[in-house]
């Protein structure tokens, strides 16, 4: 991915450090497209009826990790607050779809990767939280 060298080019100042920036937003775009993949995996297992809670909950971390990659893509005209609530939104599709995948991980091997990439972002986005707050 070219995010830390699109960080490094910034001519502004950054609020945050530029290499943790870069490792979240790499986290959440990886996290995102696990999701996604994992949904698409899911409606096509034989029991998808069963998995209705997961490809909703996969869905939903998808779309909410897409934004805050976004979001802590854009420095002009920061608002910690904004960046903070978001954040935290993210923290919680995170748990809620790792949680959720974990529960399938026996059957599926798609949830267990899913559940890992959800991991891995919960906690990349809570050290950029930690570093706001």
């Amino acid at each position: 991915m070219r995010t830390t060298e699109m960080l490094q080019t910034y001519p502004a100042t950054i609020h945050l450090d530029r290499d943790l920036l870069a490792r979240a937003v790499d986290a959440l775009v990886a996290c995102s497209q696990a999701c996604t993949a994992c949904a698409d995996a899911c409606l096509s297992e034989d029991m998808v009826a069963d998995l209705r809670t997961c490809i909703r909950t996969n869905l939903d971390c998808a779309d909410s990790c897409a934004v805050t990659a976004r979001i802590l893509s854009r420095h002009t005209g920061y608002d910690a607050n904004i960046t903070r609530s978001q954040l935290e939104a993210c923290i919680a599709a995170c748990r809620a779809c790792g949680d959720e995948c974990e529960r399938h991980a026996g059957m599926h091997e798609h949830c267990r990767v899913c559940a890992e990439a959800c991991r891995a972002c919960e906690a990349a986005c809570r050290e950029v939280l930690a570093a706001i707050a």
